[in-house]
């Protein structure tokens, strides 16, 4: 042993390390997830630090490593929980609607939601090229679903897409208005709109 080292008891050590990461395990990787996502939400991609999540979740950082190899894995995996959600769910609660409805419920969903995690994962975006590409899959997805939409609803495949490009601008567009009286427009005004451009 290296002169002025103390003995390590590796029993007890390995004891405290096993039952640390036993009680930082009652947290899955589900919650920490929904941290990562509201850390995104309120203070954007710089306040994804591994010490200030623990803090908040009143656990230890061993908890976080039980779950993620690192901070890239575990914003990869925010990434794709965002799409799952914000994407992917939401298609897939369309699709129990009926057809003529469908368009309707989307807009309804889509302007009534809180813009606060698309706007900071796209700001997070224009700083990372990597994220940049997965938003830029996602907006294509989005357009995509939506032209099929306007398609099921009577609207020619040749004007489908530029409508459906359009309303997905507007959808953007609201993220960034600064004066609340004008974030929100009546659900029957949204439903007129719908009409415009289902015509």
């Amino acid at each position: 042993m290296a002169a002025g080292m103390a003995p390590v008891n590796t029993a007890l050590y390995g004891w405290a390390v096993t039952n640390d990461a036993r009680n930082d395990d009652r947290l899955t990787r589900s919650d920490w997830i929904d941290q990562g996502l509201r850390t995104l939400a309120t203070g954007g991609a710089g306040a994804l630090k591994v010490g200030l999540m623990a803090e908040n979740l009143k656990v230890s950082r061993g908890s976080f490593y039980w779950h993620f190899r690192d901070i890239a894995d575990f914003k990869s995996e925010l990434l794709r929980s965002w799409q799952e959600r914000m994407t992917d769910q939401v298609i897939r609660e369309i699709a129990g609607k009926d057809e003529p409805d469908r368009l309707k419920f989307l807009l309804k969903r889509a302007f009534a939601a809180k813009p606060r995690l698309d706007r900071a994962i796209r700001t997070w975006a224009m700083e990372d090229r990597s994220v940049a590409a997965i938003v830029a899959s996602v907006d294509a997805e989005r357009i995509a679903y939506i032209a099929k939409l306007l398609v099921t609803a009577g609207v020619t495949g040749r004007l489908a897409l530029p409508r459906a490009t359009f309303l997905y601008w507007a959808y953007l567009g609201q993220t960034i208005v600064m004066d609340r009286r004008h974030t929100e427009i009546p659900v029957s005004a949204l439903e007129d709109i719908g009409k415009l451009f289902e015509t």
